[in-house]
């Protein structure tokens, strides 16, 4: 009869040391839910702060794009003034390419 009691005993001690085990799982099953729901709490934010970025983004670019398509064109004289700017450039340039810096001189110095 003593053996059944001593048997009981450590059953029951078993036993305690199951629900000790089991209480301290649940506390950090509980901590790392509450850790879970912060984080996606966090996301939501996140994700609501991206959408409303990409929304101003768009309607910046919406904006840029109505202001060049309503933005006038340049005079033709002043088209014809650039190109004709351009050509004398490119055709003056041979000539200019020895006073590049690093080349040489500038004409009339010494």
């Amino acid at each position: 009869m003593a053996s059944y009691t001593h048997e009981e005993f450590e059953l029951s001690q078993k036993h305690e040391d199951i629900l000790g085990e089991r209480a301290l799982l649940l506390l950090h099953l509980e901590a790392h839910y509450e850790q879970q729901k912060a984080k996606t709490k966090q996301q939501c934010l996140m994700s609501q702060a991206v959408k409303e970025r990409n929304a101003q983004i768009l309607k910046d670019l919406q904006n840029a794009e109505k202001n060049l398509q309503t933005k006038q064109l340049l005079h033709p004289d002043i088209i014809n003034l650039e190109t004709h700017y351009w050509a004398s450039v490119e055709r003056k340039l041979p000539e200019w390419k020895q006073y590049l810096p690093g080349k040489g001189q500038l004409p009339g110095k010494p």
